[in-house]
């Protein structure tokens, strides 16, 4: 039985962006971006994994963590723009050695690459950087279980806002396409490590998610209208299924 659930990673996990999509934030939030600015709704991914919005999501009533783990608490550390070394030194540093049965999902790993792409990177430096990101990937996942020894851990592959076309509108207009095969590499590497690490499952965000971005009418989009690299509301939800599945498939929810 989980005792806590504790959400690392990057914006695909917070709230900022669902609860713009869906309208649920006060002004100032939405002018400023800063989530501290006032009220913005619990309906990012993590948010709803531990407590669904009935308002919202009226199908989805008593499926969250809440209802499975009576008294399992949640730390949401998962910040905007994160990227790998954010969450070992930013995120990490604010936890302590646990020992409990412990739920942890991470994001992470595509601002690592969006930043190398926005540089527009030679070709052997790309690969490089993948391999980096991937060797970082390791090592957070390996720190992650040590700190952690009970824990059940569930990573997270990075979403194609471009459905394979290497265009995203409004971040990736101009010049030459993605290299999108840098990412699957990544995504590939992800899948093998969760494969083959003991207490450590898969949410395939990058196959769920294609053909729900540009290729996609903007009513079947998972991802926000105002900036296609981040979930909206609809988005959010979708990931903390691909959790609920990763749990139920490994036999982590109560019968």
């Amino acid at each position: 039985m989980f005792t806590r659930y504790i959400a690392l990673g990057d914006s695909v996990s917070i709230d900022l962006y669902p609860a713009l999509d869906a309208g649920e934030i006060d002004v100032a939030v939405a002018l400023e971006r800063v989530t501290t600015a006032g009220r913005v709704a619990p309906l990012g991914a993590a948010s709803l994994l531990y407590k669904n919005s009935e308002e919202h999501w009226p199908d989805d009533v008593g499926d969250d963590l809440e209802s499975m783990f009576p008294g399992i608490e949640l730390t949401n550390l998962a910040t905007d723009g994160a990227t790998i070394g954010e969450v070992f030194g930013e995120q990490l540093t604010q936890l302590e050695d646990n020992s409990d049965r412990v739920l942890l999902t991470l994001t992470v790993g595509g601002n690592d690459l969006v930043s190398a792409f926005g540089n527009r990177q030679r070709r052997e430096v790309l690969e490089k950087i993948a391999d980096d990101v991937a060797e970082a990937y390791d090592f957070l996942v390996d720190f992650i279980r040590g700190r952690f020894s009970n824990a059940v851990v569930i990573l997270t592959t990075v979403y194609d806002p471009s459905d394979g076309s290497g265009r995203i509108p409004g971040v990736y207009d101009g010049g030459p396409e993605l290299p999108l095969d840098i990412l699957d590499r990544l995504n590939t590497h992800i899948r093998t490590l969760a494969a083959g690490t003991p207490d450590v499952l898969l949410a395939d965000a990058h196959r769920h998610f294609l053909g729900h971005g540009v290729t996609a009418a903007e009513q079947d989009q998972w991802y926000w209208k105002r900036s296609l690299v981040e979930p909206n509301a609809r988005g959010a939800s979708e990931i903390r299924h691909l959790w609920l599945d990763a749990l139920r498939n490994a036999g982590e929810t109560p019968a």
